[in-house]
C-alpha cells in the first residue's frame, strides 16, 4: 500500500450539475421500500393497532425528516459540514451514552439500543456509521500529504473507532457493532494506512469479536444453527426458513402485491429484517434482479462520483457512505437467504426504523453533494447555468 493514492489531488472552487442517476436510483429505491413495507406490514398493522397504514405512516414521518437531512447534507458546502464535525461527533457519543440511562432508553429483547427523543425513537448507533465516515474522511483528508500513515497519524482514529465500537457492542448490539468495525477497517484500507499496522490491527479485531461471540450462548446458537442448520430449524434457524419458504412462493414473475404473502405470516418482524422476503415474494425472481439491478446502479454511480471527486473528504466520505448503505443491503438479503448467520442489520430504504431512514437520507444528501464538487478546470469549461 506504500505509496498508493486512491483518491485524486485536485483543487476544488464551484459545483457543477447534480448527478441524475444518482438522485433518481435514491428516489426509485425509496419508493420501492416505502411499498414494500407497506404490503408486509398491512395485516400485522391491522391486527396490533387496527391501522393497516400506521408502519408506512411512520416511515414516511421519517422519511420527511431524514428529507431534510438529505437537503442540508446536500447543499451545505463540504468546508462547512467539516466546520461542524466536532459537534456531530460529540451528540453521536451523548446519544449513544443516553442508551444507558434507564430514563432515556427502550429496551428490545434484551438489546438497549433506542433513545427517546420527543419526537421519535432513534437508534444511535445508525448515526455513528455516518459519523465514523466524516470523522475518518476528515482525517485522512488531513493527513494526506504524508507519504505513509504512521503511529503519531493512526492512532486518534483507531481510538475513535474503539470508542465508537465499545459504546455500540455495550447496547448489545452485536451485528451492528461488527459492519461498524468493517466499515472502519475498510476506510482505513483504502486510505494508505501501511499493511505493517493494518494486519495486526485486524487480526486483533478478529480475536476480540471470536470471544465476544463464545461470550453469548445466543451467539453460538446462531452460528451453530447455521452450520447445521437441520438441527435448529425450529430455533434460531426459524426466521430463516420460513423466509426461503415466502421467497420461493414467489417463482418466477411473483404472487404479486398485496395477493400472496401467506408465508410472510409466519415470520415475525417480516416488516424489519425479513423484509426482502416479501419484496421476493410478492415480485419472484424478476423483481429480485430489478433490486439488484437498481442498488448496483446506485452503488455505480456513487463509487464513481467518489472516484472522480477532485475533493480528498468528499471522495473518502461518498465512498464510506454506499459502502456503508451497499454492503448492509448485501449482508440482509444474505441473511434472509441463508448465506450467513443471521443478524439484526436492516436492509436500507425498506425496513422499518426511522433511525435507519433518516441516516440513509443524510448519507445521499452527502454523496450528492460529493458528486457535484468540480475542480477548477472543469468549471471554465461551462455554461454559468449549468450550474444548482
Amino acid at each position: 500500500m506504500g505509496g498508493y493514492n486512491f483518491y485524486p489531488d485536485k483543487p476544488i472552487s464551484n459545483y457543477k450539475r447534480s448527478d441524475m442517476g444518482l438522485i433518481v436510483s435514491v428516489i426509485l429505491l425509496w419508493g420501492i421500500g416505502i411499498c414494500t413495507l407497506y404490503v408486509c406490514s398491512s395485516a400485522y398493522c391491522q391486527k396490533i393497532w387496527g391501522d393497516p397504514f400506521l408502519l408506512a405512516k411512520r416511515q414516511l414521518g421519517a422519511s420527511a425528516v431524514g428529507l431534510a437531512g438529505l437537503l442540508f447534507f446536500a447543499f451545505m458546502p463540504l468546508s462547512k459540514i467539516r466546520a461542524m464535525l466536532p459537534g456531530i461527533i460529540f451528540v453521536t457519543i451523548v446519544l449513544l451514552l443516553c442508551t444507558f440511562v434507564p430514563a432515556l432508553n427502550e429496551e428490545r429483547n434484551g438489546a438497549k439500543r433506542w433513545v427517546k427523543l420527543p419526537f421519535m425513537r432513534f437508534q444511535p448507533s445508525e448515526l455513528a456509521k455516518f459519523a465514523i465516515v466524516l470523522y475518518l474522511a476528515n482525517f485522512f483528508d488531513k493527513y494526506h500529504n504524508e507519504r505513509d500513515l504512521e503511529e503519531r497519524t493512526v492512532f486518534p482514529p483507531v481510538v475513535m473507532m474503539v470508542v465508537f465500537s465499545v459504546l455500540i457492542f455495550c447496547e448489545n448490539d452485536f451485528s451492528t457493532g461488527v459492519f461498524f468495525i468493517l466499515l472502519c477497517l475498510l476506510l482505513f484500507f483504502i486510505s494508505n494506512v501501511k499493511m505493517l499496522w493494518f494486519a495486526p490491527m485486524s487480526l486483533l479485531i478478529l480475536f476480540a469479536l471470536v470471544m465476544l461471540v463464545l461470550s453469548k450462548s445466543y451467539r453460538v446458537e446462531r452460528v451453530m444453527g447455521f452450520i447445521q442448520p437441520e438441527s435448529y430449524s425450529q430455533g434460531v434457524n426459524y426466521q430463516t426458513n420460513a423466509s426461503l419458504r415466502a421467497i420461493s412462493m414467489g417463482g418466477f414473475w411473483g404472487q404479486g402485491i398485496g395477493i400472496g404473502l401467506a408465508k410472510l405470516k409466519s415470520i415475525p418482524e417480516v416488516q424489519s429484517d425479513y423484509i426482502f422476503a416479501g419484496w421476493a415474494e410478492a415480485m419472484g425472481f424478476v423483481g429480485v434482479i430489478l433490486y439488484f439491478a437498481l442498488l448496483c446502479a446506485f452503488a455505480f454511480k456513487a463509487y464513481k462520483s467518489a472516484l472522480n471527486c477532485p475533493d480528498r473528504f468528499g471522495a473518502i466520505g461518498t465512498f464510506g457512505c454506499i459502502s456503508a448503505i451497499f454492503f448492509q443491503s448485501i449482508a440482509n438479503v444474505a441473511v434472509v437467504c441463508g448465506a450467513i448467520p443471521s443478524t439484526g442489520i436492516p436492509l436500507p430504504f425498506f425496513s422499518a426504523g426511522g433511525s435507519s431512514m433518516v441516516v440513509t437520507l443524510c448519507m445521499c444528501g452527502f454523496m450528492i453533494n460529493a458528486a457535484r464538487v468540480k475542480s477548477d478546470s472543469c468549471f471554465d469549461m461551462e455554461n454559468d447555468n449549468e450550474r444548482l
